[in-house]
């Protein structure tokens, strides 16, 4: 594993067999029964996520992983080199289509939290064991690989089938009905 902390810089996701394809940092602290795993909510959706982003020109992909982890969570730590796993999703682009992208996770032990960092209030972070964590994501083979890295079973009533990610029309609204309701407690009833 290698110690990484924040530098900075974005490129866009390389294709993979005609899938784009990110990367992600899967943080964790802990041992045993003190094992917990940190998830995020995602900016548009509020799903719960593992900080993840597009390859980094001029960065190894476990590096870019930890700077999503950074810049998403505000930590730091050890990432490991080689990805535990990998997980398919559809992201929603801004014209409203879908893409399916392959997602690669490396492990980071989580060694600092930072105060401040450049998401800061636009995401929720939560600890949660490993099976809330498990069960909080969406997408099934991210679940599975939670369960895997951290050693424990998940029972069929665990697996639901997933739910769908809401579509933009859906994100729009409920924008909408939170700006009114804001709106409405701020200028009376």
């Amino acid at each position: 594993m290698d110690e990484v902390t924040a530098p900075r810089g974005k490129q866009e996701g390389r294709k993979s067999g005609g899938k784009r394809r990110q990367v992600a940092a899967l943080p964790w602290r802990g041992e045993g029964e003190a094992l917990r795993i940190l998830l995020v909510s995602s900016r548009e959706t509020r799903r719960w996520v593992i900080p993840k982003g597009w390859p980094m020109k001029g960065k190894t992909d476990f590096a870019a992983a930890a700077q999503e982890a950074y810049e998403e969570a505000g930590l730091d730590g050890v990432i490991a080199d080689k990805p535990a796993g990998e997980y398919e999703y559809l992201k929603r682009l801004k014209s409203g289509a879908a893409k399916l992208v392959r997602v690669d996770v490396f492990p980071l032990q989580v060694t600092g939290e930072h105060a401040t960092w450049p998401e800061k209030g636009q995401r929720t972070l939560q600890w949660m064991t490993p099976v809330e964590a498990a069960l909080a994501v969406q997408e099934p083979d991210l679940r599975d690989l939670i369960a895997r890295f951290a050693g424990i079973e998940l029972s069929e009533e665990d697996h639901p089938p997933p739910t769908p990610a809401p579509t933009p029309g859906r994100v729009t609204f409920q924008r909408l009905r939170r700006r009114i309701t804001a709106l409405w407690g701020r200028y009376g009833r």
